[in-house]
């Protein structure tokens, strides 16, 4: 999986379609990441001790990595990652479209 934490992604299908937002957290082993006001759920949470409130929370939940694309902060477009390395030897994403690295 080539998305990582941080990365901005638009999401390619569904009921967000087009939507743009950054990555919160990447699951590799499950191949889902959670991204910034895509795929919103309500959840009902009761209020365990007292003063704590209690109410309707809205939360983002995990979608498929294959829904997304990594959108370079560069050129703005959705690209996907060609590898290479730095001027010390480390391995580096880059952008498709531009070159630029990500």
């Amino acid at each position: 999986m080539n998305i990582k934490k941080n990365d901005t992604v638009i999401v390619l299908s569904g009921k967000d379609k087009g939507k743009t937002g950054k990555v919160l957290s990447a699951d590799p082993k499950g191949g889902k990441v959670i991204v910034e006001g895509v795929n919103v759920a309500s959840k009902h949470k009761k209020p365990r001790q007292q003063g704590e409130e209690g109410g309707i929370i809205k939360m983002s939940t995990p979608i498929y990595a294959s829904k997304v694309m990594r959108v370079c902060p560069k050129c703005n477009k959705p690209t996907r990652a060609a590898f290479g390395t730095d001027k010390d030897g480390n391995k580096v994403r880059i952008c498709k479209k531009c070159g630029a690295e990500i």
